[in-house]
């Protein structure tokens, strides 16, 4: 689970409902300072109990660098609504929300839009590529990041972590599962206490306001996935491919292996495991900047 180092926005940065041809999806929107040139714009894809909270230390870094960010809720995550039914929560439907998200940001005509998908929502993010490559015309994207996000389903041990999850939400509700997953993690929670009570709360309140349906179909993505690396392999889009130092769900030799597959670009964020966005922000941050850089350079 994803613990975002702080909750309080930028100045430049706004909460809102981007709405959509496929719904309203709960927005963190930060744009640019005045004075400062615009290049481009960044969507950004939670993982699996994640949230648009996650990249909150993201925001102002990426902003002041010239980029327009949109980190948003998924169908059924945290604030942005979705029907207590599983179909709506398959991978195609979460993909074509993407291509719906990206169509709505309204950017400048010729401004490059990079997509973004961190964990579980890199899959998401593929899955929306992919199905707009085979689509045929022009990609809406400049780029694709799949952060800590690897070729196809995760590791062993942490496919049975899941699978006990899933069956947990399906006989509990959310608060007993909380403080059953709080329990199992009673040392974790120690640290992420003594560090912000706030960000605690946050997250119990985020869990409980999260469809479990929701979870239960992307955490069977998560234990399903079919390895589409050559398929995306064969889309001509910048890629880069960026973790901590330490990854759990994907370990880092699946991900450097994916990377060379893919062409990418591969990015090692020193000082951080599964979430470098909320471990290690600024040296993030620098890493997008960089990619997007040279993305926007080679179009």
């Amino acid at each position: 689970m994803s613990r975002p180092p702080f909750l309080t926005l930028p100045e430049n940065a706004t909460a809102h409902l981007l709405q959509t041809a496929r719904g309203a999806f709960a927005v963190l929107d930060a744009l640019p300072p005045a004075g400062t040139p615009r290049r481009g714009t960044a969507l950004l894809l939670p993982g699996f109990t994640g949230s648009k909270e996650d990249f909150v230390a993201l925001l102002e870094p990426l902003a002041a660098a010239g980029y327009r960010v949109v980190a948003v809720d998924g169908r059924g995550q945290h604030e942005s609504p979705g029907p207590r039914d599983e179909a709506p929560y398959a991978q195609g439907e979460l993909a074509a929300d993407v291509v719906a998200q990206t169509a709505a940001l309204a950017t400048p005509a010729g401004e490059p839009v990079h997509l973004l998908g961190h964990s579980m929502g890199g899959l998401v993010a593929r899955a929306a590529v992919l199905a707009a490559h085979d689509g045929g015309g022009a990609l809406p994207w400049a780029s694709l990041t799949l952060m800590s996000s690897g070729p196809a389903a995760i590791e062993p041990a942490q496919q049975a972590r899941t699978k006990l999850l899933l069956e947990a939400l399906s006989s509990m509700d959310m608060e007993g599962v909380w403080r059953a997953m709080r329990e199992l993690d009673a040392e974790d929670l120690e640290g992420t206490a003594r560090a912000s009570g706030a960000v605690e709360e946050f997250l119990h309140r985020r869990w409980l306001a999260t469809v479990p349906e929701q979870l239960i179909v992307t955490g069977r993505q998560l234990i399903d996935e079919p390895d589409r690396v050559a398929e995306l392999a064969a889309v001509p889009l910048p890629k880069l491919v960026l973790s901590g130092a330490v990854d759990y769900a994907w370990p880092l030799p699946w991900l450097d292996a994916m990377a060379e597959r893919l062409g990418a670009r591969r990015v090692v964020v020193e000082d951080a495991e599964h979430s470098p966005n909320a471990e290690q922000p600024a040296r993030t941050a620098r890493a997008l900047q960089d990619f997007w850089n040279s993305a926007e350079a080679a179009d």
